[in-house]
């Protein structure tokens, strides 16, 4: 009777401490109250206390949302997932008839068991694409384990987005598009028959909405990608980083050819720096557009998204004097920009040396560089003295040593074998190319390094 007694007192307690913690169960571990299945057909049932996803051919992305919406709160949860089945956990999610009738977009916590290993990263579905992908925490993806429970945590507070996987830091986002929304789970649309039938399972799913400030997660130390359209954030101002472009007005930047921002071929619309559709030429209608200030060494970014068969290109160490032809583009090294399927000049150079990434002309990309057709991409160019990096999308993919006899014979091996000291100048312009496309750039960034 003792022994009883003792047990009923300690669920008491238990029961009152869950209930002063303010955390709150999503899932009752019998049945689906509280949820609703959106988008496709795939699907989900009760099974040992988990929700189980099953997939299903010949359907979009299914999702069973939460009824109720949320805005800032800790969510967690423990999942698993067949391997070749990707998935993830929707949060301020929407369904919207006014958004491509009522598809789902929003905010994901990627569960991806492929070699890529970016579980715990964040995808906003439907719209942007990735926010983080894991290509610079080594740690999180190798979090992740297979045929196993794995606990998901997601802090969303305000602008501030970050998770974890089974404990470990995965991604940690500033991004502004949306406060609130319905948290999901997704069974993921398939393409081949074997992976019918896949499935994916979560289990004690629990939120909490208040009190968020004494159980927040202290910093951990891992990257920060600020997602807010041409801004920078505190932590991007300590570390020294500048707006090239302030997303609003032409400031800091010129023509190649006059001190002075073109008339024509180039617009500002929507926080977006427009090249403007021509001929295709190249620096044939507004022409190409400086920095006012010149450069040495630095670490920087370009997001851009290139429309059907364009070509730009990002170039630095531009010295303009050094160009005096009436037409053309100013002379530089350059990040290159291209529809490689579509545009003519993926065919020409050596060994794809003028295809997107490439040192143009000069040393080619990989062909399986992380390109994403359709979204933004992020150009990084990172100059320390004569050591040079080209980066796509936070994966390195080009790397070399300017100002020695290899580089000279690059040179001479290229369309640039004419101009003296091509490459080796020790400051120069930042350069966006007119080359007659319509391309869109926005998320100018510099940090200058000693």
């Amino acid at each position: 009777m003792k022994k009883q007694l003792l047990i009923l007192m300690m669920g008491c307690i238990a029961g009152t401490m869950s209930a002063q913690d303010g955390w709150q169960s999503l899932f009752n571990g019998k049945n689906l109250k509280g949820w609703k299945v959106i988008g496709g057909e795939a699907e989900y049932k009760v099974v040992d206390g988990a929700i189980v996803g099953t997939s299903r051919m010949n359907t979009p992305n299914t999702f069973l949302t939460t009824k109720k919406q949320y805005g800032d709160f800790i969510l967690e949860m423990e999942f698993k997932v067949d391997d070749g089945l990707n998935s993830g956990i929707q949060f301020r999610s929407n369904s919207k008839k006014e958004y491509q009738d009522g598809r789902v977009h929003g905010y994901q916590y990627e569960i991806d068991p492929s070699s890529r290993a970016w579980s715990g990263g964040i995808y906003d579905e439907a719209r942007l694409g990735w926010l983080y992908p894991l290509t610079t925490n080594a740690e999180a993806q190798k979090a992740f384990k297979h045929n196993d429970w794995n606990k998901a945590r997601i802090e969303a507070f305000g602008n501030n987005i970050r998770t974890w996987i089974n404990g470990v830091p995965a991604a940690d986002i500033l991004d502004a598009q949306d406060a609130t929304g319905f948290i999901a789970l997704q069974v993921h649309s398939i393409g081949k028959e074997e992976l019918a039938g896949k499935q994916v399972a979560w289990r004690n799913i629990r939120i909490l909405t208040t009190n968020l400030e004494s159980a927040k997660s202290p910093q951990s130390g891992i990257v920060q990608h600020n997602c807010i359209p041409n801004t920078i954030s505190g932590r991007e101002a300590a570390e020294g980083w500048k707006l090239l472009w302030d997303g609003k007005t032409t400031n800091g930047w010129i023509s190649h050819r006059a001190p002075k921002f073109p008339e024509k071929g180039w617009h500002i619309e929507n926080g977006l720096l427009v090249v403007e559709k021509a001929d295709g030429a190249e620096s044939g209608n507004g022409g190409d557009i400086i920095t006012t200030e010149k450069y040495k060494n630095f670490v920087l970014t370009v997001e851009f998204r290139i429309t059907r068969g364009a070509n730009s290109g990002v170039k630095y160490f531009v010295n303009p004097d050094i160009n005096n032809e009436p037409g053309g583009s100013a002379i530089g090294c350059e990040f290159q920009i291209l529809d490689d399927n579509v545009h003519p000049d993926a065919k020409l150079g050596v060994n794809g040396n003028r295809k997107l990434g490439s040192l143009y002309d000069l040393i080619p990309a990989p062909a399986d560089k992380p390109f994403r057709p359709g979204f933004f991409n992020k150009a990084t160019i990172v100059v320390k003295g004569n050591q040079v990096e080209h980066w796509l999308n936070d994966v390195k993919i080009i790397e070399y040593t300017r100002n020695n006899q290899m580089w000279d014979a690059f040179v001479d091996y290229s369309k640039y074998k004419d101009w003296v000291n091509f490459g080796n100048f020790e400051t120069g312009h930042i350069l966006l190319q007119d080359h007659g496309d319509e391309v869109y750039f926005k998320n100018i960034k510099i940090k200058e390094l000693e």
